[in-house]
């Protein structure tokens, strides 16, 4: 079995590759993927960098060219859900694109012709994480995931998001990860750790703890990854 590993930036990664510590480096489509063998398994890891467009190229790019079987995406995220704090992890149950927008043509936000505004993740991958947490007695939460291209401080565009969409947080790749892996038919999660709490000040609580709140959700996909290769 191979499986992806995705993040969206260095330091989304960087624990993750600490952890291997050998692997190979294969330069293609000006990225950098890292593949090693654990327990028998090959892994693939990646950082798409940040936004949509590359975090789609990095998810398909992992299924067609590397053959990945099974998708997880490791990663920070902002909270628009007042329960959320930092350094919580959340699962997304479903994500949507919050910045895709052709109301005018009558159709609601986030949708698009023969598309939907939700995509739906891996049922039974989500289950994994759960017993995960549970057997790390770590609290792990579910929701929606709203994705844009666009990092939003904003506490009214927060709150519209979250009321449009019923989205629990935010991010800049999810659904465009979660929109490649089902078009192509490859389960996937999405795991997020908190950076910045819904009523704090975005830009300076995701310099300050953007690398704890990764290292906590690579520490995370560790363990899944254990679980997914014991049950398969």
């Amino acid at each position: 079995m191979t499986i992806g590993i995705m993040g969206a930036m260095v330091e989304e990664i960087e624990p993750l590759l600490e952890f291997f510590k050998e692997y190979e480096v294969i330069e293609y489509a000006k990225n950098k993927y890292y593949k090693t063998n654990y327990k028998g398994h090959d892994v693939i890891i990646a950082y798409s960098k940040i936004g949509k467009v590359f975090a789609a190229l990095t998810a398909t790019t992992m299924i067609e060219k590397f053959g990945i079987e099974k998708l997880l995406f490791s990663g920070v995220a902002g909270a628009i859900d007042e329960d959320l704090h930092i350094g919580d992890l959340i699962i997304a149950t479903k994500l949507c694109q919050h910045d895709l927008d052709i109301t005018a043509f009558g159709h609601p936000y986030g949708f698009v012709p023969e598309g939907s505004v939700y995509v739906e993740s891996d049922f039974l991958l989500n289950e994994f994480a759960k017993e995960v947490a549970k057997e790390k007695n770590i609290k792990l939460k579910e929701g929606i995931i709203a994705t844009g291209d666009q990092f939003i401080a904003d506490g009214k565009k927060k709150e519209w998001i979250r009321k449009t969409f019923g989205a629990n947080a935010l991010e800049m790749e999810g659904a465009s990860v979660a929109v490649v892996a089902d078009a192509l038919k490859v389960p996937f999660m999405i795991l997020r750790s908190i950076s910045d709490a819904a009523d704090m000040d975005a830009g300076f609580d995701f310099d300050e703890f953007l690398k704890s709140s990764a290292k906590n959700s690579a520490d995370f996909i560790i363990s899944l990854l254990d679980k997914v290769i014991e049950k398969s």
